[in-house]
């Protein structure tokens, strides 16, 4: 029988995307660590940038609690491991409180909220604004009464009167107390581009953006009565984890190479844990810096953006070429998003073209406007190295980038597409040889087939590889 959970939690929402939610909560995770408190970062959704920035702030790995990539018992069992000996977690919502999937707000923060037990800080944007900000935490708080919404976060706030009014407002017509007021600030440490905030590993200056911030939030919240607030949390009981795949302790450990520089960033770090879980060794590769492909037997590429790194791509021609050479000959590829677009021909970007690996006999271009974004659901109806025909996977997507040529009678697609939009024509996850590649991005916790497929794929591999060696040595 599970024990009960004893640890200070917070949630920290919003109204709307967009309104400070991430650089908040980025200085208040930084500010209590610099308390000496130990935090544990999550992120609520299917997100890379933001969870990057948050482990850097926390100085530990950030996991994503996705409900609509996985049970709640599953988030319960991540969640109370992760946390495990720490001093308390603080979890980033996204867009607004109650923004879900449906006009119930199915799989949004408030829900993971009423799951966690987590008392839930409302940042409030206040550029413009005065006495409506409190109907709007008003509603917040009537909406929903099993939410735990326990303070509010002013955000962009002038201070004097502005300041003075929305306290006065939001306190007397909702009863919920104003914890901090961050005022407007000068400058943007935190810039953007087309999907979001620059990650942390293109920032030039991560460290002193992410103190200045802790700095500010020291200075205009009020951390004792926040952590006060967070330490009021009730017990959790978590269900009994599930139980894990055994590994094959007799054989050597495949190895799984994993595209991993400023190019290819996108990971889950639940996804990499279950690659040496399951007993294979990874080892981390650039694309960028090294000339050819070491020795590896299968390859995980994720996504990022080779896009802002397509002419030093292009440049690497050997290594581009000792891509191809390993895919012909058997080598195991699952590649995801930028992975998919590395795999592909050509990069085609205002107007210059940058050869990729060509893999695959696919062009692809950018656009202004995302050509894929939000969750995705696909039925795997073909055969191919990974994962059963039939099972159904739930992931998500976010591209700019689509296929500006698809040769449709020459490419074999294995997923069919019920939610999402990836390659087209309800069609995604390109098959040849070995290599399956894909716009839809999997998180293990959700889909622990793909680990497994991966694995034993990596490990078939090996066999053949050795096999044909002791061949040769003995001819």
């Amino acid at each position: 029988m599970p024990h009960d959970l004893f640890c200070p939690r917070l949630i920290i929402a919003a109204l709307r995307g967009g309104g400070g939610k991430t650089t908040l909560t980025l200085g208040l995770i930084r500010a209590l660590r610099n308390r000496g408190l130990d935090i544990v970062p999550f992120k609520k959704g299917p997100d890379y940038i933001d969870a990057g920035w948050l482990a850097m702030a926390g100085g530990r790995p950030c996991h994503n609690l996705d409900p609509f990539l996985m049970s709640w018992e599953v988030i319960l069992d991540s969640f109370a491991r992760r946390v495990h000996k720490a001093d308390g977690a603080v979890i980033e919502g996204n867009r607004g409180l109650y923004d879900g999937v449906d006009a119930h707000g199915a799989y949004s923060t408030a829900e993971l909220a009423k799951t966690l037990k987590a008392p839930v800080a409302l940042v409030v944007d206040c550029v413009k604004t005065t006495r409506t900000a409190a109907a709007m935490v008003l509603g917040c708080l009537n909406l929903d009464p099993q939410v735990e919404l326990k303070a509010v976060l002013l955000n962009q706030v002038l201070k004097g009167r502005h300041e003075s009014v929305l306290r006065s407002a939001i306190e007397t017509y909702t009863g919920v107390p104003v914890l901090g007021a961050i005022p407007k600030l000068p400058q943007n440490s935190f810039p953007e581009r087309h999907m979001g905030l620059v990650p942390c590993h293109e920032h030039p200056q991560v460290v002193s953006s992410l103190e200045k911030m802790g700095q500010v939030v020291a200075s205009h919240v009020d951390l004792d009565r926040l952590w006060d607030l967070a330490s009021s949390a009730p017990p959790l009981r978590p269900a009994p984890p599930a139980s894990r795949p055994e590994v094959d302790s007799g054989t050597p450990p495949p190895v799984i190479g994993v595209f991993r520089d400023t190019a290819f960033q996108f990971y889950y770090p639940e996804n990499i844990e279950a690659l040496s879980l399951l007993g294979a060794k990874v080892l981390d590769i650039s694309p960028l810096c090294e000339e050819i492909l070491p020795p590896v037997d299968a390859l995980y590429i994720g996504g990022g953006f080779p896009e802002t790194h397509a002419a030093i791509l292009a440049q690497n021609r050997s290594f581009r070429a000792s891509v191809v050479a390993a895919v012909e000959s058997g080598l195991p590829v699952y590649a995801e998003c930028g992975g998919l677009m590395f795999l592909g021909r050509s990069l085609l970007i205002d107007g210059q073209t940058y050869p990729m690996a060509g893999v695959l006999p696919l062009i692809f271009g950018l656009e202004k406007k995302p050509q894929g974004h939000g969750y995705a659901v696909v039925e795997v109806d073909g055969d191919n190295p990974y994962f059963e025909t039939g099972s159904c996977l739930k992931g998500h997507e976010f591209h700019y980038s689509h296929v500006l040529e698809w040769p449709a009678q020459t490419v074999r697609t294995v997923f069919r597409l019920k939610k999402g939009h990836g390659l087209g024509d309800k069609r995604d996850g390109i098959c040849y040889k070995n290599v399956l590649a894909t716009y839809v991005h999997l998180h293990v916790l959700g889909t622990p087939s793909w680990a497994v497929g991966l694995v034993a794929a990596a490990r078939r591999r090996k066999a053949l590889v050795e096999s044909d060696r002791r061949q040769e040595h003995e001819a």
